[in-house]
């Protein structure tokens, strides 16, 4: 990214040498994020994170079909969520929505049932940002296609940590945020296949082959693209060293805390995700306790006074107390095992105060 932060401010829709210069690394910056994903360089579109595509595929899919039956689980990410109950609301669609097992994840069973002759969409995440499961996309897709319903996947919390290809997957759009891939924030890529039609969101002028108007972001763009190379080239080798990382934290807490209680999919999960209940404990004040040198998160929030507890916790029957003494870690490229031996102290001596 260095020499877009001091030079190549050209805009790339210009035809002058500038111009030309910033377009030719954004033309770059595409084909690395399309190699990432196994697609076509004419098949990505650059946006501003996960949620915008998100936005994109779900909206845009919609209003190209005129409407229809939309089905998707109650475990989404509330970018995908919200997106589909708006929807709903404004007399757009007719929405489904799946639920899940204990472990947080979907029965194609169940969305094969939910099939209707006017559906247009199934939107199923690739895998959960609280408990890291991993859900049965490719099988979801492959009934899809059978029915003639476009599949979106929002992939943000897999891309970069787990393989992720758009043909062996089967889908016809995918949303990738780049922060979560170790790019800046603020920006993404949606992924639409050949022959996909959305409408676009933002309209102006016909940037992006006229799916998102706006002059693009040539700097972060430049980011994600040198982000999706590198985890193309170290994402096996990284998805054994985190999921390595995440199983010495869960053996250390279990250690320590013999009635822990492990969320999310034993086998089909991210190697990076960890979602704990240490039953007993509070822990909106276990990660207060632990701010100052340890970053995760609860399973519970507290608004106006009230506990709000996860619903991902909710949809896979987790009870009440269970979700409020649940903590959330996630490991990643530069954390050590020092780290995690660290980490698993900190957390312990904790439940102990």
């Amino acid at each position: 990214m260095g020499p877009f932060l001091s030079g190549g401010f050209g805009n790339p829709s210009s035809t002058h040498t500038e111009g030309r210069r910033a377009k030719s690394a954004l033309e770059a910056a595409r084909k690395r994020v399309a190699n990432s994903l196994g697609s076509g360089s004419s098949e990505v579109v650059f946006t501003s994170g996960g949620s915008e595509s998100n936005n994109l595929a779900i909206r845009g899919l919609v209003e190209a079909c005129g409407g229809g039956h939309v089905i998707t689980s109650a475990v989404e990410h509330p970018a995908v969520l919200e997106v589909v109950l708006a929807l709903e609301i404004e007399g757009r669609i007719a929405l489904t929505i799946v639920g899940v097992d204990r472990f947080g994840r979907v029965d194609p069973g169940a969305v094969a049932a939910a099939l209707r002759d006017d559906t247009v969409l199934v939107s199923l995440m690739l895998a959960n940002n609280e408990v890291g499961t991993l859900q049965p996309v490719r099988e979801v897709s492959a009934l899809c296609r059978d029915r003639g319903v476009a599949i979106h996947t929002d992939a943000a919390q897999a891309v970069g940590k787990v393989p992720v290809d758009v043909s062996d997957l089967g889908v016809d759009l995918l949303s990738v945020a780049g922060h979560k891939l170790y790019a800046p924030k603020g920006v993404g890529a949606l992924y639409v296949r050949e022959g996909v039609e959305i409408m676009p969101q933002i309209r102006g002028a016909g940037h992006e082959q006229g799916r998102r108007a706006g002059t693009e972001n040539v700097l972060l763009a430049v980011g994600l693209g040198m982000a999706c190379e590198l985890a193309q080239d170290e994402v096996v080798g990284q998805q054994m060293r985190l999921a390595d990382l995440r199983e010495r934290l869960a053996v250390g807490l279990r250690t320590g805390c013999g009635d822990l209680v492990e969320h999310g999919h034993p086998n089909d999960r991210l190697p990076n995700t960890l979602s704990v209940a240490l039953p007993g404990r509070d822990a909106n004040g276990l990660v207060e306790n632990l701010a100052e040198e340890l970053a995760v998160s609860a399973g519970s929030a507290c608004h106006s006074g009230a506990t709000m507890i996860s619903y991902v916790l909710q949809a896979m029957g987790v009870g009440s107390d269970l979700a409020r003494a649940t903590v959330r870690f996630s490991v990643g490229r530069f954390t050590t095992e020092e780290e995690i031996d660290q980490a698993t102290e900190l957390t312990l001596d904790a439940t102990r105060s």
